[in-house]
């Protein structure tokens, strides 16, 4: 039994694992203990925010198998239409293909329904073909290009 929640500050280092735990990931993230303190800015900056969700998904000991980011964006277009942005999915690589991917993804989406959003939208690299794949079973469509430039 898989439960989604709010992530904590104490789930911090479980994601950042998470995060770190693939080709890409591990260029850019940085595992250590204690915690690296740009995370523990994020953390807060994201916990202040009320259009901001940082959420896990944990097995029944509690011990954190997935995490994502939602980002509920207000915007004009489409008559002033709130969007759902899903950002960071990670899901521990012993609990893929077992559908939990699948029910945090539409836990996300319920959430984003909940909130009002007309809309739901993600991104992921290129280089991530499964990735990409597992999104159009759920019904994600590559309907835009998108663009990025580091600062």
């Amino acid at each position: 039994m898989h439960v989604f929640r709010s992530a904590r500050q104490s789930d911090l280092a479980e994601i950042i694992r998470l995060l770190a735990d693939d080709d890409l990931g591990s260029m850019r993230e940085v595992v250590s203990d204690p915690v690296d303190i740009r995370y523990l800015a994020a953390f807060a900056a994201i916990e202040a925010d009320p259009n901001q969700l940082l959420a896990v998904a944990t097995d029944e000991t509690d011990r954190v198998v997935g995490c994502l980011q939602l980002s509920f964006l207000p915007g004009l277009s489409r008559t002033g239409m709130w969007r759902g942005q899903i950002e960071s999915v990670r899901i521990a690589k012993g609990h893929r293909g077992s559908g939990l991917g699948s029910q945090f993804i539409e836990w996300a989406i319920a959430r984003c329904a909940e909130r009002g959003c007309g809309l739901v939208q993600l991104t992921s690299d290129k280089t991530r073909g499964d990735s990409i794949r597992f999104y159009e079973r759920l019904g994600f469509v590559t309907s835009h290009k998108g663009l990025k430039r580091n600062l």
